[in-house]
């Protein structure tokens, strides 16, 4: 078991002396061999007779806006670290009991939200990696780990998952734990995963997740499609592909209905935005004060925004996202869906790293505090595209059994059209 954990070091560090000098998925670390090794001996001598821990010996990459014991948060800034230090997260602490290794901080966008980080898509450099769990969704898709913590205030798991390839897990509004996460939009932050496979999302939800408990693979699922009005903001090249991975579904036996997100998108999208910049106003003012001139322009630009805006906009995008809950599970208990389905983005990974890509197809269901993944699901191209699924609030543990039952069917044509990507 010693060897084990050694040998994991070992690779981890080689990945990323290999790998992240082009990718630059991590955040440079001095020392980080020292450290892992020292941990990984700890880890060792402690869990030796006790090999029921779900996570042991595990790398784990963990976003730059997560507090790790002994490593410095900067959140994707210029800002001192000691801005942001916090005691250790409470989902990290979940992750070390469970016998994960930190392999280190993740890249992630200015303050978890759009001025880039220097991450790039390991499909194809030039292209976004997706923000702002970027360095997250590019360390599991190059390989280097096969799980890493990300967050999620409006598409920022659900984007970088599908323009990297890699599966991208939100759970429900308040199943995971935000201490020692720097927040954007209290009420709309998640902390959720960047994972290899659905098999790894579940084992870090039963680590993440109080109580958690798998359930079986469903024989027969409904999922259901929102209206043309919704899909039709997406590529045409991705509808169509979106359209032949539904008709695979429903050769399979599963059945497929027409629904309705009972809402307007563009109207969601702006009240999604104004709770997010009052709420990124409220975080950050003191900063403002002490370092205003370092926030990247974007970051500045929302900051401004959210302080010219009422503060009653939180309370009111706070009503709205219980009311859109409320009409969409009721939209699903009158079709008897079980789980929505739709592209994950509404393209492929966009050219240009600060390119962020349309956040149209998540954030419906971000504001509505519901739990959503994104599976890969072939190529454009030979770029990644996903498709998202959507379950009930609350069903955290039933929609990864859909996801699983949903990618398995998936995966002789993902390994066709989108190639491994190696060290």
């Amino acid at each position: 078991m010693v060897l084990d954990v050694v040998e994991v070091v070992s690779d981890v560090c080689r990945r990323i002396d290999a790998v992240d000098s082009r990718l630059q998925s991590f955040v440079p670390e001095i020392d980080r061999h020292r450290r892992l090794s020292a941990e990984s001996h700890q880890l060792a001598g402690s869990y030796f007779l006790r090999n029921d821990h779900p996570l042991l010996g595990v790398p784990v990459g963990v976003k730059d806006i997560v507090s790790v014991d002994g490593l410095d948060t900067q959140a994707g800034s210029s800002l001192p670290p000691a801005e942001f230090r916090t005691p250790e997260a409470g989902a990290v602490r979940a992750l070390r009991r469970a016998g994960a290794l930190i392999a280190g901080k993740t890249v992630t966008t200015e303050f978890a939200y759009a001025d880039p980080g220097p991450t790039v898509n390991p499909h194809d450099p030039e292209r976004s990696p997706g923000g702002s769990s970027s360095g997250s969704a590019a360390a599991v898709a190059a390989g280097i780990v096969p799980l890493a913590l990300g967050t999620q205030t409006v598409d920022s798991i659900i984007t970088p998952a599908a323009y990297c390839g890699v599966v991208g897990f939100k759970p429900t509004y308040g199943r995971t734990s935000l201490d020692g996460v720097l927040p954007f939009s209290p009420s709309m932050d998640h902390l959720g995963v960047l994972a290899r496979s659905v098999e790894w999302v579940t084992r870090a939800m039963e680590v993440l997740i109080p109580l958690f408990q798998p359930v079986d693979e469903p024989v027969e699922i409904t999922l259901g499609i929102p209206a043309t009005s919704f899909v039709d903001q997406v590529d045409g090249r991705v509808v169509d592909y979106f359209h032949r991975v539904v008709d695979l579904f429903g050769r399979h036996g599963h059945r497929i209905v027409a629904g309705s997100v009972p809402a307007d998108p563009l109207d969601i999208t702006r009240v999604h935005r104004e709770i997010n910049a009052a709420q990124f106003f409220l975080e950050h003012r003191q900063r403002v004060e002490r370092y205003g001139h370092r926030f990247q322009p974007r970051s500045a630009d929302l900051f401004a925004e959210g302080e010219a805006l009422n503060p009653e906009v939180v309370s009111r995008g706070e009503r709205s996202g219980h009311e859109l809950r409320h009409a969409v599970t009721d939209e699903m208990n009158r079709l008897e869906i079980d789980a929505w389905i739709t592209p994950a983005a509404t393209g492929p990974a966009p050219m240009g790293l600060d390119a962020r890509g349309d956040t149209a197809m998540a954030v419906p269901w971000t504001h509505a505090h519901l739990p959503a993944i994104a599976v890969p699901a072939g190529a454009v191209d030979s770029l990644p595209l996903g498709i998202q699924i959507i379950g009930r609030h609350g069903g955290d543990a039933e929609l990864l059994a859909i996801a699983k039952s949903l990618a398995d069917l998936l995966t002789e044509s993902i390994e066709a059209a989108v190639p491994a990507i190696r060290a």
